[in-house]
């Protein structure tokens, strides 16, 4: 009998939201080891809110949310901080510090974490440079890097510790075609170089169909999963109208509209 992998990320009968509005709630889902899982649905419907409590920002008003075996909602202080030291993230504007040099930025995390040398650091943040196609950028600042490369120098900065779990935020955001599917394809690079196993929020569906291993969609309207699979199973064999319609980027039918509303009452 095959021994059971330990999912990286359990999230158990999670709500969430914002005082006593629930943005999402009754939240059941896991991440495999190695997979690209995608967290996607309408504007609004509380993607990146979730990402938020995944990672430890936000405490939910119910349930849990288990890191490699570890609960982040009932950890201590000390606790959480260790639990995201495994972890890198990169938001939608890579959020680099504008004062700071790339180099200096993908240097925070090692100069916080380790006790490196300087010499040390700068080895290893030319290392991330040339990891994401950044090899000698490292002086510049932010505000001379394009809106694609500030997002492959907040990915340097979320590996800077070698983790072996990524969560991206809208990660093709704001990108052209082109650029949006270098940074798909340097993705799937993490995960296949290295194992990583990355949390992605988006919604476009090139992105999703490309690099997406499993996906969780968030109805804005039941506030809760509509569906959970492979997007292309998903998108062929859903019963769900509306994750089918999401998934083909095609309007709902009139009697898929009024089939939806039926759901929905009921």
């Amino acid at each position: 009998m095959a021994e059971k992998v330990q999912p990286e990320i359990e999230v158990e009968d999670l709500t969430i939201g914002y005082g006593s509005n629930v943005l999402q709630q009754n939240l059941n889902f896991d991440v495999k080891p190695g997979e690209v899982f995608g967290i996607l649905g309408g504007s609004g419907c509380g993607k990146s809110t979730l990402l938020k409590h995944i990672i430890g920002l936000y405490e939910p008003q119910k349930g849990d949310i288990r890191i490699e075996g570890r609960s982040i909602v009932s950890a201590t202080d000390t606790e959480k901080l260790e639990i995201m030291r495994h972890f890198g993230v990169t938001y939608q504007g890579g959020a680099l510090f504008g004062s700071m040099t790339v180099a200096e930025n993908v240097a925070l995390p090692l100069q916080e974490y380790t006790g490196k040398s300087p010499a040390e650091i700068a080895r290893k943040v030319e290392e991330k440079l040339k990891l994401v196609d950044l090899g000698g950028f490292g002086d510049y600042m932010p505000s001379e890097l394009s809106g694609g490369m500030r997002k492959r120098a907040g990915l340097a900065r979320a590996m800077a510790l070698d983790p072996q779990l990524l969560f991206f935020d809208e990660p093709s955001a704001g990108l052209d075609p082109i650029t949006s599917a270098d940074l798909d394809r340097l993705i799937l690079r993490m995960r296949d170089n290295f194992g990583a196993t990355i949390v992605v929020v988006t919604h476009e569906l090139d992105s999703i169909f490309t690099i997406c291993d499993r996906v969780a969609m968030l109805d804005k309207t039941t506030k809760t999963i509509a569906a959970l699979g492979a997007p292309a199973t998903l998108r062929d064999t859903s019963e769900n109208p509306w994750v089918r319609a999401f998934l083909s980027r095609d309007g709902l039918k009139s009697e898929d509209k009024a089939d939806v509303k039926v759901k929905i009452v009921e």
